[in-house]
């Protein structure tokens, strides 16, 4: 202020109007605790004044992020409970409006609009709000309180391993060379305004948005510095028309113009079921069932005492794992009081897509997290399963259903999916068996087969054709982050239209085709069995650098594919891979295949030696339920993750997956599956 000429009076009548306080707390009189300095006493009286007193025109700011913040004092605990109901739009779902930012953003929200009745709000945040389902109540206040919502998306979301449009990974914004900034999630800016012309607002009227998403954080932060150059403020920008349907989404939402018309999945099918959860992976899931026994005997074993299977198996015995009950001691020796193991315990399970292993189930209280013991009754024989979430926070454009035949991990797809059944056991009235099995249809959707003539497993596979349609997925992408897939049936619901049934039987069969193709289990003729397609066939070839016959000694996966990081969880590594041009060879089989497999492909390194030759782009770069499929699957195979080489078989499994999404992209990507319902994209804005 001296270098200004504008000195404080040196009498201590005048202060910088810069204060130490708790933003979050002070705005309305209350009855202050004593203070153990007189100095903080005068600090806190100075901010109260300015905050019950002064008109403020602008708040801005970085509020923290902390999903576990705790509730705070009484007036911390307020802030967010404006956001907790709705007038129009669906109320909140899940925890989000515990996040510290949040009590951030009503604080000024409510100063601006509700004490100055004008001003701006300018908050770099955790950018979950602008389409998460916790805060449908939060936007919706905001479409009626300020004059203009302007969003600038800084993308760079780490925790769902967010990508640029180039296909490279977005660095949080916050992210300087050489240095990792600690803050994973995707951020926004927001800029909220009011003007003192209440009169005027209309709400809901302007609400626009745009994105910075190129890959590197310093290249966006550019980006960002020269858009201030603009005469126009908007410039840039497009203007959202958020859908109360939709959850008043800030963000732009891709959804087909008859969504809304179709049923939803559970007004198909009205049970589902969460996945199997352990918390205790690497104790309880293995991909050698001789390993995984040796383990539970262990465990089970009276004469080992608690300490030795902890230093054994730690995570056997870690106490406080989410769910699971925290006296691992206790769990231990009641089960051990039970007996066991179980023999039947010891089952198949789809763990990831396209990998399968071996589980240990036990329903016995504390050993699983979530046993899901209403869920493993029907898993029984010839019975059909698909994942499915009910809303997505990555990958709705690309399919999230993964078939099964067998149990299923709570995580089988990233986001946390339900599984849906096409049979349930029966009510347990009769012998016990799975001829009590019954159809897992609500009434509408039995009424509608029952008019087509067409059976429950003909809408299962008419249902998992559609979530594998690209034309689909691309269209509803927007809808598919909000709530569950909608299903477009023929002639639905009273299955009158023409030809109707005849429609959805050809549809069902190809995703009968699909079911094989997605199961790792069944051989499919062309694709995994003899005579092979000639453009699947040069596919994913096992080969040795100098064009040397593979040994079994040349199966370790030593390329850095993966890594154990924090409480054993498995961490993708960089791998090793070459990216080229198809050989002439290459490229005359692959013939008319190679417009939708990709016009690049590359070679997949086990080692220094041994790799799988010519994978198209396509095929490696498919992902299914939010994973990169045959990259996740090599994580786990690291010599150094899995304890030893792989064996031939599972050099071939990976052959022949790559093999089985090669044909699931030629029979989606080439139209086969487009379906007659209009799936005409328009972006709700």
């Amino acid at each position: 202020m001296q270098d200004l000429d504008a000195p404080l009076a040196e009498d201590g009548s005048e202060r910088a109007g810069v204060y130490l306080t708790n933003a979050l707390t002070g705005w309305e009189p209350r009855t202050s605790k004593p203070l153990p300095l007189p100095e903080l006493e005068e600090e806190r009286d100075w901010a109260e004044r300015v905050k019950q007193d002064t008109p403020i025109l602008v708040i801005l700011g970085n509020p923290p992020y902390n999903g576990f913040a705790g509730m705070g004092v009484d007036e911390e605990r307020e802030l967010s409970d404006a956001y907790r109901f709705t007038k129009r739009v669906r109320r909140p779902e899940g925890q989000g409006l515990n996040d510290l930012y949040v009590r951030f953003f009503r604080m000024a929200e409510r100063r601006i609009t509700e004490k100055t009745g004008q001003g701006v709000v300018c908050f770099i945040s955790n950018y979950s709000w602008l389409d998460g389902l916790s805060f449908t109540g939060m936007r919706e206040r905001y479409l009626e309180t300020f004059d203009s919502v302007r969003i600038d998306n800084l993308h760079g979301d780490r925790i769902i391993s967010e990508y640029s449009p180039d296909g490279r990974t977005s660095e949080t914004i916050f992210s300087i060379r050489s240095k990792s900034p600690g803050i994973r999630v995707g951020t926004a800016i927001a800029l909220l305004s009011k003007s003192a012309a209440t009169a005027e607002h209309v709400a809901g009227g302007n609400v626009r948005y745009r994105d910075f998403h190129e890959a590197k954080a310093e290249d966006r932060r550019q980006e960002m510095l020269e858009s201030l150059d603009a005469s126009n403020v908007d410039a840039g920008y497009i203007s959202l028309h958020p859908d109360v349907r939709l959850g008043l989404p800030f963000k732009p939402m891709a959804v087909g113009e008859d969504w809304f018309d179709w049923p939803a999945l559970p007004d198909l099918f009205p049970a589902s079921f969460p996945g199997v959860q352990t918390k205790r992976d690497p104790f309880l899931v293995d991909i050698d069932l001789d390993r995984l026994k040796e383990r539970v005997t262990d465990y089970f074993d009276p004469d080992l005492s608690h300490e030795e299977i902890a230093r054994r198996y730690p995570t056997a015995m870690n106490s406080s794992s989410g769910f699971v009950v925290r006296n691992a001691r206790s769990v231990r020796h009641a089960l051990l009081q039970r007996g066991g193991p179980i023999n039947s315990g010891f089952i198949r399970h789809a763990y990831r897509p396209f990998d399968d292993r071996w589980l240990y189930w036990d329903e016995g209280r504390g050993l699983l997290a979530r046993p899901s013991t209403d869920y493993m009754p029907h898993v029984i024989s010839e019975n059909l399963w698909f994942s499915a979430a009910k809303h997505l926070r990555q990958g709705a454009d690309k399919s999230q259903a993964c078939f099964l035949t067998k149990s299923g991990s709570l995580h089988l797809i990233e986001r946390s999916g339900s599984l849906f059944p096409a049979w349930l056991r029966g009510d347990g009235i009769g012998n016990e068996g799975d001829d009590l099995r019954h159809a897992n249809l609500s009434e509408a959707a039995q009424r509608y087969l029952d008019r087509l003539d067409v059976s429950v497993e003909d809408l299962f596979h008419h249902v998992l054709a559609t979530l594998h349609d690209p034309a689909y997925n691309e269209a509803n992408a927007g809808a598919l982050r909000m709530g569950w897939p909608r299903i477009p049936l023929p002639g639905w619901p009273d299955g009158e239209a023409d030809g109707a049934g005849a429609d959805l039987a050809r549809w069902a069969a190809r995703g009968r085709e699909l079911a094989a193709l997605l199961d790792p289990d069944v051989p499919v003729s062309g694709t995994t069995q003899s005579p092979l397609n000639p453009q699947i066939g040069v596919i994913a070839m096992p080969a040795k650098i100098g064009g040397r016959n593979l040994t079994e000694a040349d199966f370790a996966v030593t390329a850095g594919w993966g890594y154990y990081g924090q409480s054993d969880a498995v961490m993708p590594g960089q791998g090793s891979v070459v990216e080229r041009n198809f050989s002439a060879e290459e490229g005359e089989a692959m013939g008319d295949a190679l417009p939708t497999l990709g016009d690049r492909t590359f070679d997949i390194y086990l080692n220094g030696e041994a790799f799988w030759r010519n994978v198209p782009a396509s095929v490696w770069n498919y992902r299914l339920g939010g994973y990169q499929v045959l990259k996740k699957w090599l994580s786990y195979r690291e010599s150094t993750v899995l304890g030893r080489r792989l064996s031939l078989e599972e050099v071939e499994h990976f052959r022949d997956t790559a093999r089985r999404i090669g044909s699931i992209l030629l029979l989606t990507e080439s139209g086969v599956l487009g379906l007659k319902s209009p799936l005409r994209n328009r972006a709700i804005q």
